[in-house]
């Protein structure tokens, strides 16, 4: 796992972590990079997902700031992508929920 931390500051960021944890396979994967970064092939091999599939749920995760990824050369030259997540905590109470709550514009764009 990656040190730099994610920093939450509004109802957004929140948001953006909840849409993004939402899809059970994005949790997989968030799990499995928590451990060990991967390079985009490893670990569509690993969860056994094709990988344009795999950018998809990978973006949702990078747009929540939920990961750092990095390019590197192989051996043989080919560049390989590698993710891990980033450090975060945050535990969710009514009374964030509270403080989160009149940020919240009454009518929220749709993104």
């Amino acid at each position: 796992m990656v040190d730099n931390k994610l920093i939450l500051t509004n109802y957004e960021d929140y948001t953006k972590i909840f849409d993004a944890l939402s899809h059970p396979m994005r949790i997989k994967i968030a799990g499995i990079i928590a451990t060990e970064r991967k390079y985009v092939s490893e670990l569509a091999k690993e969860i056994q997902m094709s990988r344009p599939l795999l950018y998809m749920h990978l973006k949702k995760l990078e747009e929540a700031d939920l990961v750092t990824f990095n390019y590197e050369i192989s051996d043989s030259g080919k560049t390989m992508k590698f993710y891990e997540l980033k450090s975060f905590s945050f535990t969710l109470t009514p009374a964030l929920l509270v403080e989160l709550s009149p940020t919240i514009p009454t009518v929220v764009k749709e993104k």
